[in-house]
């Protein structure tokens, strides 16, 4: 990989941001885990903080998920939400991002007898907090685990009710291929019809079949991931056309094996392309780097410039759940940095 331009990366770094694909159990860093198991009495496979990290050599995504839901075994209590998401917003906020919608995934934790209103009281605490003393603002996306029925998904619809004011939307996540976005279109209608938004990973291994089906079967309005729309061009002229958000997230890509190296990644093609494509950090902790790592490495190796940073950064405020209002703030937070 070539060396970024020190004034390049410095402008990356300062560059105002917001982050729309980040699961917030994955930005649980080695030594939070050792902490909260130590906390809970939680017995841990791994000796030590080293050996935990040493063991983050995924071959492809569902040999990630393995130790990712062995990591959120330590989560039990409110506090442990919320120290969590706390650490997540102070990791953004050095690195300028400036509004975060965060991933939450209840079922890895209901499913383990840990009570809904933990696991919201948590992160809603810790999103009060980053927002009083960080200033920096957030919403949550309720994801459905795909690997699960439709019947567990509407449970877990059902569970949320007394929080959905403070809910934004609905995604999908887990285990991509053999599960499609058809096998929830019930759900993802129900959570329409109580006024969420909706998103979902699709076209990350899967094929763009699966883009097809979130659009149309879900009726997403986000994309999470979508790197393989561009096998089918009269998908990416939709996607060009309706202005669908990519939530891209260029170093889980290669550490889940999408692509071999950075410099296979096509974000530059699918920014040439007109797609609306941003850059995001995914699950931080596991995939090696927060949203500055993400973008200060796919720049250096692909040959990306200001330019493309400025449509990065402005893609990422307009693709957020933000009223029109807020975006335009953001919006222009961006511009002004970018001229000055």
């Amino acid at each position: 990989m070539s060396a970024l331009d020190p004034a390049l990366e410095s402008f990356l770094r300062g560059l105002p941001k917001a982050e729309l694909h980040i699961h917030i159990e994955g930005s649980l860093e080695p030594e939070l885990i050792f902490a909260l198991a130590e906390r809970n009495g939680v017995q841990l496979d791994y000796p030590s903080v080293e050996a935990l990290r040493a063991a983050y050599a995924f071959t492809d995504l569902q040999s990630f998920l393995d130790i990712y839901y062995a990591g959120a075994s330590v989560l039990l209590k409110a506090e442990d939400f919320h120290d969590m998401a706390y650490a997540y917003f102070q990791r953004a906020r050095a690195d300028n991002v400036l509004h975060a919608e965060l991933f939450f995934d209840p079922q890895t934790h209901t499913d383990r007898g840990v009570p809904f209103a933990a696991v919201m009281e948590g992160l809603l605490s810790a999103q009060a907090q980053a927002e009083r003393e960080l200033g920096v603002s957030s919403e949550l996306i309720m994801c459905f685990l795909r690997h699960l029925d439709e019947e567990a998904a509407l449970a877990t619809l059902e569970q949320a009710r007394p929080y959905l004011d403070r809910i934004v939307g609905v995604g999908l996540d887990s285990s991509e291929v053999g599960n499609p976005p058809e096998k929830f279109e019930r759900v993802f209608a129900a959570a329409r019809d109580l006024g969420l938004r909706a998103v979902a990973h699709a076209g990350e291994e899967g094929p763009p079949s699966y883009i097809h089906g979130a659009l149309d079967a879900l009726k997403v309005e986000r994309i999470d991931h979508g790197v393989q729309s561009l096998q089918d061009p009269a998908l990416v002229e939709r996607l060009v056309r309706e202005q669908i958000p990519l939530t891209v997230c260029p170093l889980s890509n290669v550490k889940l094996c999408v692509f071999k190296q950075l410099a296979d990644h096509n974000l530059r093609q699918l920014l040439d392309a007109g797609l609306v494509a941003t850059i995001n950090s995914d699950d931080p902790a596991y995939f090696g780097g927060y949203m500055n790592q993400n973008f200060v490495e796919t720049f250096a190796a692909l040959g990306l410039n200001r330019d493309h940073a400025r449509v990065l950064a402005e893609n990422s405020f307009r693709g957020s759940f933000l009223s029109e209002q807020r975006k335009q703030a953001y919006l222009a937070q961006v511009a002004d940095y970018c001229e000055a």
